[in-house]
C-alpha cells in the first residue's frame, strides 16, 4: 500500500507523516494536528506563527531529533522540545524572526546560549530550524503604467501578492495585469479611503503624475504598512510631503515616506527602475545594507539594518 503524500500544509510546518512517527513518537497526532491548524490559518491571513523543529541535537540529549515547537507572536507557545534551555532560547529569538520573516536555521549550545556552526563542537550543538508561516506580502502599487507594470511582474516573481490600483480600467485590467490578485480601478481618493493595509503590506505609489500621487499618499502615509514609497524627483516629492504636513499630517509620518523611492542602481528604464524598488523593499523586509555583497558580512544577512555594523570600505 503506498502511503499518502503530505498535504501543503504538512509541508509547510516540515510534516512529513512516514517519517515523523519513527523519528520522534513523542509527537502526538493531536498536537500536530493543532500545529497544522494554526499554520494553514496564518497562511489563509491569521496571526502569523514559528514553528521550530529541532534538526539535530548532541547524542545524550533529552531533547529528541523531530520535535516541534510552535510560538505566537505574542510569546506563548504550543508542545515543547524537551530542554528547557533550548526552549528559551527559541522564544527569544522569536520576536527577531518574526520582524525579519525568517528561515533559518537556529544554533544552540546546551547551556541555551546562541552559537554558530564554527563555534560549536561537532555534535555538541543542538541545530533548530525556525520557519516563520503567514500569508504573502502585499505589494500594493498605485499606479498601473510602465514603472507599475515592470513592479507588478518582479513582484510576482519575489512571492508578493500583487494589487493593483488605477483610475483607468484600460490599465487597470487583468489582462494588461495577470499576475495580480486584486485590481480596483476607480478615484484614487475614492478607493484608497478605507483600503485595506495592514504591517504586511508594501505600498508604491508611481501614478502618472504628482496630484495622483499626492491624493494618494495622503491616504496611505499615516496607515499600518511596513513600507510606504513614492516616485519622483527629490524637488518633486519634497513638494509633496511638504503639501502634507501643511495640511496636517504629522511630520513623523512624512519622514518615513521612502522617496526618492528605490536604491542607487543608476536605473533608467521601467524595468531597471522597478528592480531598484523591489531591492528596497526586499531590504526593508529583510533586512540589509544595500552594499555589495562583497562588502556585507555574511553574518548580516537577515538582521535588520539598524542591528549591523556599517560596512568596511
Amino acid at each position: 500500500m503506498t502511503a499518502a503524500r503530505p498535504s501543503g500544509e504538512e509541508e509547510a510546518a516540515g510534516f512529513n507523516p512516514q517519517k515523523q512517527t519513527p523519528t520522534n513518537p513523542q509527537i502526538s497526532q493531536s498536537v500536530m494536528a493543532r500545529i497544522l491548524s494554526e499554520v494553514s490559518a496564518a497562511l489563509q491571513g491569521g496571526p502569523p506563527v514559528l514553528v521550530a523543529t529541532l534538526i539535530a541535537a548532541p547524542v545524550d540529549a533529552a531533547a529528541v531529533v523531530g520535535s516541534k515547537m510552535l510560538v505566537r507572536p505574542d510569546g506563548s507557545a504550543l508542545d515543547v522540545l524537551g530542554d528547557p534551555a533550548l526552549e528559551a532560547a527559541v522564544k527569544a529569538e522569536a520576536p527577531d524572526a518574526f520582524r525579519r520573516h525568517s528561515v533559518e536555521t537556529l544554533h544552540v549550545d546546551r547551556a541555551g546560549r546562541r552559537t554558530t556552526r564554527l563555534e560549536a563542537p561537532e555534535g555538541e550543538d543542538y541545530q533548530v530550524m525556525i520557519e516563520i508561516h503567514e500569508r504573502p506580502a502585499t505589494l500594493l502599487i498605485i499606479g498601473a503604467g510602465h514603472v507599475g507594470k515592470a513592479l507588478a511582474t518582479i513582484g510576482d516573481m519575489c512571492g508578493f501578492s500583487v494589487e493593483i490600483v488605477d483610475d483607468r480600467p484600460e490599465y487597470a485590467n487583468a489582462e494588461r495585469f495577470p499576475e495580480a490578485d486584486r485590481i480596483t480601478s476607480g478615484r484614487f481618493d475614492e478607493v484608497l479611503e478605507g483600503y485595506p493595509i495592514d504591517a504586511n503590506t508594501y505600498v508604491v505609489c508611481v501614478t502618472r503624475g504628482h496630484k495622483h500621487d499626492e491624493t494618494s499618499l495622503r491616504l496611505v502615509a499615516a496607515s499600518d504598512a511596513a513600507y510606504v514609497g513614492m516616485i519622483g524627483s527629490k524637488r518633486r516629492v519634497g513638494a509633496v510631503l511638504q503639501h502634507l504636513i501643511e495640511d496636517g499630517i504629522d511630520p513623523a509620518v512624512a519622514e518615513r515616506v521612502h522617496t526618492p523611492i528605490g536604491l542607487d542602481i543608476g536605473a533608467e528604464t521601467p524595468e531597471e527602475i522597478a528592480v531598484s524598488i523591489m531591492a528596497e523593499i526586499i531590504r526593508a523586509r529583510r533586512g540589509g545594507t544595500g552594499a555589495p555583497m562583497r562588502e556585507a558580512k555574511r553574518g548580516h544577512r537577515g538582521v535588520a539594518p539598524l542591528d549591523r555594523e556599517t560596512p568596511r570600505r
